[in-house]
Formats: structure tokens, sequence, C-alpha cells
């Protein structure tokens, strides 16, 4: 706001010109990690955004009672590694977390009954602490192959009837 010239000022009470900056240099998209399309980009532990994967974990909780777990499996662990692979399978499909994708997650990993004695194997250590570890449920989600966020949850527990289970997932 400016002063008027009737009030009496000292020098130093004075509006000073403000300094004027130089206009900015050109600007180049050039940094490593800038991204240029617009694009997910995808890759391990880069994990996939969906819309309301909230209400994703509220329906990977509903399989709780249904779960066939062996000894030293945790339904806690369980639950938030299929909640993972569920949730990166809706968000593949560019739609929020339904009641499919968590069957689906827990049918691919033979939870809800029938699972081979090699996947049974092979699955305990990876879900082991799998709810309080971050990185261990991006392990969990990123052992899905892509080509099986595409199935079915019948088609699924069809390769698991018939024992090819290390199609769906990289071993």
């Amino acid at each position: 706001m400016t002063q008027p010239d009737h009030v009496p000022l000292q020098a130093s009470d004075r509006v000073r010109p403000s300094a004027l900056l130089p206009p900015p240099d050109r600007w180049y998209l050039e940094r490593p990690a800038e991204q240029v399309d617009l694009i997910q980009p995808t890759g391990p532990r880069l994990g996939a955004t969906g819309p309301d994967l909230g209400y994703g974990l509220k329906l990977a909780r509903r399989f709780e009672g249904r779960l066939d777990l062996t000894a030293g499996e945790s339904a806690k662990d369980v639950i938030a590694g299929c909640f993972a692979c569920g949730s990166r399978r809706a968000a593949t499909l560019g739609r929020a977390p339904v009641i499919h994708d968590m069957e689906w997650a827990y049918t691919l990993w033979g939870y809800l009954g029938g699972a081979p004695d090699d996947l049974v194997a092979w699955r305990k250590p990876l879900f082991r602490g799998a709810a309080e570890d971050y990185w261990g449920r991006r392990e969990i989600a990123d052992a899905v192959r892509a080509e099986a966020l595409k199935l079915t949850p019948a088609e699924v527990r069809d390769r698991l009837r018939l024992g090819s289970w290390k199609g769906l997932l990289i071993v």
C-alpha cells in the first residue's frame, strides 16, 4: 500500500523499490527419475495404485473364517498378503477391489483349500510376517505373473487342481 505524501516519514520508513529478479532460465525435462509418459511405471516393488483400496482390505477380512491354514501360518499374515495380491489385480484392471479379486488371491495361493503340497511349502516362508512387513507384501504381490491377473477364480482353481500353479507364480 502506498504512503500518502502529507504524512511525515523518516527515510527508513519510505517504500523502497523492490529488487527485480531476472527471468528464470529455460527448463528441460532431463532429470533421471522424471516421469515422461502418462502411465504408471511398472516393475518390482513399485506397486499398483487403484481407487478405494481400503475397501479391499475389508473384503479380504471376510475370508478369515474360511482359510485353510497349515501349522505355522497366521491368518493375519495371509490376509495381508492376499489383500496385496487382490489389490494389485483390481488396480491392474483399472477399478476398485471387488470380492472376486480377494477370492482370486486366496484361491491362487491355495488358502481356500486344495493347495498342492509343494505350493504350501513354497508359500509358507513368503507369507511369514507379511502383516508387519510392507516390503514382504510387495514381494508376495510381485510373485504373481501378469498373465495370472486376468484369470477368473474358477480358472485359477482349475490350474491348481491340475498342478500347474508354477505357471501362475514367479517361482
